[in-house]
């Protein structure tokens, strides 16, 4: 489960098994999930709740109907291109452009998107497949889109009877809570959840300097040629985030798509040239070598037809341009080989996956006594070949995922990494967890540490062969006392081959002793991780509390947990009034089952594994509960076989 050949289904949903019983009943699907009202709509900023009020929830077809359009809906209309849509009043420019990246990548396209879709059979129901935290999710959507005006409230087709980008665009909107929760955001982050590749980011105007532009370009041609997505954005105009256009033609903090990078020859001149799509749809750079450039008619016939002389919000700037206008580059890619080296090199891949528990694995930073206590990762550094030496080889990738729902919500950690070098010699390093005092007598590879709020850090490295410690950290300890921020470590090698390989290691699962052991209680960081084999977006449902309880409490009962039993411990635990269960409130349950089950074991004085009367009422007691004989009787009676 998780992989993109077997998504999980996001909330548990069945796109197939859904979509076929609307067919036998012949009714619309409508997402009770992710409801037709203004749950969904959200708290958008540029829409006054009077405004709100008037936003229609249609079908496709009744858009075309009001819009006075004879062409039927179609899903997909000739494959998905970046000119198939334009962005409506959600602030989320960030998610378009990173889906006009995505177009130029159809294995990964049709893995989002699956392309077979369509409007015949029709059942008003579409899927989505998104990389989240680790494992691909499938999303199921209605077709039930905001109106407002006649007018798409979201994101608009340019021929006016194409959805695929619209349905798209509702169904991130569920992962992240609501549309009003899409907005503003960067590029890397749709990227991300898109591919599950390695994102990297680049300063461009601050950092605007000689050397920088032949570097940056390098680089933006390894990142083209290893089908990377990128995306740019530009700077803030004061203080204020808003899309003021400026006199160069280009908008304030927004973000572009980098749809392609090219070579010129001008008067025996190379130039380079870098083409951007607005996710508006229209409203262009006009400087040198926009569209109505006199630059373009010195080139030669053929450069020249590089250049479309429309308004569709794709332009083209010369590179120096693009590195003084423009704040940020983000690539996000598969093959981290476009970072510094041949773009056909392979790379070996290792993920783990753990969390911070507050309290007993949120150890801090270097400067707290607690440091060692932090999750550590051992890598092994292989040798290189010769002529790749000093160059970088090792890449890591933290990820934390976020406490809540509801993606404008959550709040990140301060985070970061650090590695230190284990000597086969070192005293102070035995097999396992490493104590305080390796920490205290050796350095980090790198000099200094930063601490990010963000929800990914990516750094690079070049290491010498030998075994190394990786240990991922909050900046303070005992974080926010209680709250446990989940990560998903990446470690890419270089192999000597030229192919891909996926090695993905869990933490151990937490073991549960059977009645004849000596039973401890479960460590926290165990009940985290046994929560977060069976969570869905770090919830649990009805049917995954269920398999969990029956996988994993031997004997819990001789029928096993049923699912209306599962029913009543999440209602009895739903603090928060989400009908789901959070990790808090496992823990708290699991705590429970265990405390109960060994009073239970307490009071079964023959060891028949059954209670009599007079074991129950002593079992009862020693919970803190009082019971006249006749009481215990009816419990008799209403729960024995």
């Amino acid at each position: 489960k998780g992989s993109p050949s077997s998504p999980v289904g996001f909330h548990d949903q069945d796109y197939a098994q859904l979509r076929d019983t609307c067919l036998h009943t012949g009714g619309l699907f409508v997402d009770s999930t992710f409801p037709p009202n203004g749950q969904s709509l959200g708290d958008l900023p540029d829409l006054s709740s009077w405004r709100e009020a008037q936003v229609e929830w249609l079908r496709p077809h009744e858009i075309l109907k009001l819009q006075n359009i004879k062409e039927e809906p179609v899903f997909c209309l000739d494959g998905a291109s970046r000119f198939d849509f334009r962005q409506g009043i959600v602030g989320n420019c960030w998610f378009l452009a990173a889906i006009s990246a995505l177009t130029f990548h159809k294995n990964v396209l049709e893995q989002v998107v699956p392309i077979e879709q369509s409007f015949d059979n029709y059942a008003g129901i579409f899927h989505f497949r998104f990389w989240r935290f680790g494992k691909w999710v499938d999303v199921v959507v209605d077709d039930l889109l905001p109106v407002l005006d006649k007018t798409l409230l979201s994101v608009r087709s340019n021929d006016g009877y194409e959805f695929w980008a619209a349905l798209l665009e509702k169904a991130y909107a569920k992962v992240c809570g609501s549309y009003s929760d899409m907005n503003s955001g960067l590029p890397s982050e749709a990227c991300k959840d898109f591919c599950g590749g390695v994102n990297m980011t680049y300063e461009l105007k601050d950092a605007h300097a000689a050397g920088h532009d032949e570097k940056l370009w390098l680089t933006l041609e390894r990142a083209t040629k290893s089908h990377a997505m990128i995306c740019c954005g530009t700077s803030w105009k004061g203080d204020m985030l808003l899309n003021t256009v400026s006199k160069t033609g280009l908008v304030d903090a927004h973000a572009y798509a980098v749809t392609g990078v090219t070579e010129v020859n001008c008067f025996g001149c190379d130039v380079k040239l870098v083409r951007l799509m607005n996710p508006w749809g229209r409203q262009e750079w006009n400087g040198k070598w926009s569209d109505g450039s006199s630059e373009w008619d010195k080139l030669s016939a053929e450069d020249q037809k590089k250049c479309n002389k429309k308004e569709d919000g794709e332009f083209w700037m010369e590179l120096e341009d693009f590195c003084y206008y423009y704040q940020m580059l983000f690539i996000c890619c598969e093959n981290p080989s476009f970072i510094d080296r041949d773009v056909d090199c392979g790379w070996k891949y290792q993920t783990y996956e753990g969390s911070w528990v507050a309290g007993k694995t949120a150890g801090g930073d270097l400067s707290d006594y607690t440091f060692h206590q932090n999750p550590q990762y051992r890598i092994q550094v292989a040798e290189e070949n010769e002529e790749e030496k000093g160059s970088r080889n090792v890449l890591f990738s933290l990820m934390q995922k976020p406490q809540r729902s509801r993606r404008n919500k959550s709040r990140f950690f301060p985070i970061g990494l650090n590695i230190f070098k284990v000597g086969t010699q070192d005293p102070h390093t035995p097999d396992g967890q490493l104590e305080s005092v390796f920490f205290k007598n050796n350095q980090t590879v790198k000099e200094g540490q930063m601490y990010y709020f963000e929800r990914e850090l990516t750094e690079f490295y070049n290491l010498e062969p030998g075994e190394y410690v990786v240990v991922p950290s909050t900046m303070r300890a005992y974080m926010s006392g209680g709250l446990r921020p989940h990560r998903l470590l990446q470690i890419p090698h270089k192999e000597d081959g030229h192919h891909d390989h996926t090695e993905d290691k869990e933490a151990p699962s937490p073991t549960i002793p059977t009645d004849e052991e000596e039973e401890q209680p479960m460590e926290e960081s165990a009940i985290c991780l046994l929560f977060n084999r069976y969570a869905d977006q770090d919830e649990l449902n009805a049917k995954q509390l269920q398999e969990l309880l029956n996988e994993n409490f031997p004997r819990g009962t001789w029928h096993n947990f049923s699912r209306d039993t599962c029913r009543s411990l999440i209602a009895l635990m739903d603090v928060s009034f989400t009908q789901k269960m959070s990790i808090s409130e496992f823990s708290a349950l699991w705590k429970k089952i265990d405390k109960y089950k060994k009073l239970f074991q307490s009071a079964d004085k023959n060891k028949n594994r059954y209670l009599n009367e007079e074991e129950l009422k002593n079992a009862l007691s020693a919970a803190g509960m009082q019971l006249s004989d006749g009481a215990v009787n009816l419990l008799m009676y209403r729960y024995s076989d």
